[in-house]
C-alpha cells in the first residue's frame, strides 16, 4: 500500500507517518510539506508541495490511499492568509485526490468544526458541525466540511473518512504550540509544577485532549481498514480547571471569563499573543465529544491518557522540545525568540 501524507511535518503528521511506517501492510510513503525536513523516517521519501500552488495530480498517481493534514493556524490578524491555505487549499486536494483516482481520503477534521454544545454530556458524531463562524479556525474547519459533503457525493466510488480529534499534544511539538498559541512571552520554566501557585477556574473551561500518538493510529487505522464517515477522537479525562491545576501544582481561583476574554483581547490586539479572543471563545463553546464510534468501528483505543499528554507537553515546554522539521524545529524562534517579536505575534505565518 502506497500512502501519500499532506502536511507530514507537523504535530499530528510526524506521529502518522511514524505510525504508518511500523505498519507491515504500508510499502512506502510520500510526505508533502512545504519545507522539506531533515528528520527521516522508514519507507518515506519527501517532496516539496505547497497545497495552494502546486499541481498535486502528479504526486498523488498511484497512491492507495491519501491523509490530508496540511493546516495553517496562524497569522491569527490575517485570515485571508488562513483561508487560502486552508479552505481553498483543501478544495485543490480534494480535486487532485479526484482527478487521480485515489481510492481513499482520510482528512483531519476537528472537535472546531461542531457547532456549540454541551459540556455536561457527550455528543457524537451527528452534531451539527457549523462551527463558530466568528473564529477563523472552526470557519474554516467547518467549511472543509461542507467540501467534503460535495466531494461524496460527486465522488462515491472514493472511500472517505473524516477524523475529528480534541487538542493534541505531545513532547516534541512543544516548542511549536507555544509559538503558536502562546507566544514569546511566556518562559518554559514557569510551567514548572509548584511554580504557579494559583490558575484560573473559567466558567466553560472544558475540553478533550489526546496524544498525538494516539491519533498517528487512528489515521493509521483509517488508512488501512475499510472503516467510513466521521469519527470523534479523544481520551479520558476530560480537561477542566481541576486537572489543569493539578498538573501544575496549582490552586484554583474563580475568575470571570469576560475579564480574561478582555485581557487576551488586549494583548493580542498588541501583538503579545497568537491566540484569538475568538479561540478563546470556541474552547468555551466546543462540546464534549462521545468517542464510542471510533472504539467500536474503527478499532481505535487510545494508549496515553489526555493528562500523559498534557504532562508531556509540559515537560517539551520546559526543555524546549522539538524535531529536525521544519514546523517543530524548537529554536524557530531564533535567539531569545527574537523572530516572534519582531514579526508580531499572529502577524504572519
Amino acid at each position: 500500500m502506497r500512502v501519500v501524507v499532506v502536511g507530514a511535518t507537523g504535530n499530528v503528521g510526524t506521529s502518522t507517518v511514524q505510525a504508518l511506517a511500523a505498519d507491515p501492510a504500508v510499502t512506502s510513503i510520500l510526505g508533502l510539506a512545504r519545507r522539506v525536513p531533515r528528520w527521516r523516517a522508514d519507507k518515506t521519501e519527501w517532496a516539496r508541495a505547497d497545497v495552494t500552488e502546486t499541481d498535486l495530480v502528479p504526486l498523488l498517481h498511484d497512491a492507495d490511499a491519501v491523509v490530508h493534514l496540511a493546516w495553517l493556524f496562524q497569522p491569527t490578524h490575517d485570515p485571508m492568509v488562513t483561508w487560502r491555505t486552508n479552505a481553498l487549499g483543501s478544495a485543490r486536494v480534494f480535486r487532485a485526490v479526484a482527478d487521480a483516482k485515489v481510492p481513499a481520503l482520510v482528512y483531519a477534521s476537528s472537535v472546531g468544526a461542531y457547532s456549540p454544545g454541551p459540556k455536561d454530556r457527550a455528543v457524537d458524531e451527528t452534531w451539527q458541525t457549523h462551527g463558530r463562524p466568528t473564529a477563523a479556525y472552526s470557519r474554516e474547519k467547518s467549511y472543509v466540511e461542507r467540501l467534503l459533503d460535495s466531494f461524496q457525493v460527486v465522488n462515491p466510488q472514493c472511500r472517505v473518512v473524516r477524523l475529528r480529534p480534541g487538542f493534541i499534544f505531545k513532547r516534541e511539538a512543544a516548542s511549536e504550540q507555544r509559538r503558536l498559541f502562546a507566544g514569546p512571552l511566556l518562559p518554559g520554566r514557569l510551567v514548572r509544577s509548584g511554580r504557579v501557585p494559583l490558575f484560573p477556574d473559567i466558567p466553560g473551561l472544558r475540553f478533550q485532549a489526546l496524544h498525538a500518538a494516539d491519533a498517528g493510529e487512528a489515521y493509521r487505522l483509517a488508512v488501512t481498514g475499510d472503516a467510513r464517515g466521521p469519527f470523534n477522537l479523544a481520551a479520558d479525562p476530560v480537561v477542566g480547571a481541576t486537572e489543569l491545576a493539578g498538573l501544575l501544582g496549582a490552586r484554583k481561583v474563580p475568575v470571570p471569563a469576560r475579564g480574561v476574554r478582555a485581557a487576551l483581547s488586549v494583548a493580542w490586539t498588541l501583538g503579545l499573543v497568537p491566540a484569538s479572543p475568538q479561540l478563546f471563545d470556541l474552547v468555551r463553546e466546543i462540546p464534549i465529544m462521545d468517542c464510542g464510534r471510533a472504539r467500536r468501528e474503527l478499532g481505535w483505543t487510545p494508549r496515553l491518557t489526555s493528562l500523559d499528554a498534557l504532562r508531556e507537553f509540559l515537560e517539551g515546554l520546559r526543555a524546549g522540545a522539538g524535531m529536525d522539521t521544519p514546523p517543530l524545529e524548537p529554536g524557530g524562534a531564533g535567539p531569545m525568540r527574537i523572530r516572534e517579536l519582531r514579526t508580531g505575534a499572529g502577524h504572519r505565518p
